[in-house]
């Protein structure tokens, strides 16, 4: 603080301006960071809704659903379905 009072004019408005700067870039990372965690969350829990869908199918396959009934009640298309089925074997 004591070496900040001694700036003239120009070596304040300079430390000002390295401020400002500094203050930017700060606060870019953090909204940067915080952009990414939301998006590491949504991610996250498309990943978790996606492994429940393969889980129901499973299920209702091994309850002898027809994939045109397992389609219909999860919503997903029938190839969708299929292709579900298939990382199971």
């Amino acid at each position: 603080t004591a070496e900040i009072a001694k700036f003239n004019q120009q070596e304040l408005m300079n430390y000002e301006d390295s401020l400002k700067y500094y203050r930017d870039l700060k606060n870019s990372l953090e909204t940067a960071k915080e952009e990414g965690r939301e998006e590491g969350r949504e991610e996250g829990r498309e990943e978790g809704r996606e492994k429940g869908r393969e889980e129901i199918v499973f299920f209702m396959d091994s309850k002898g659903k027809s994939l045109n009934e397992i389609a219909d009640l999860t919503g997903l298309t029938i190839e969708k379905v299929k292709a579900i089925l298939k990382t199971k074997n």
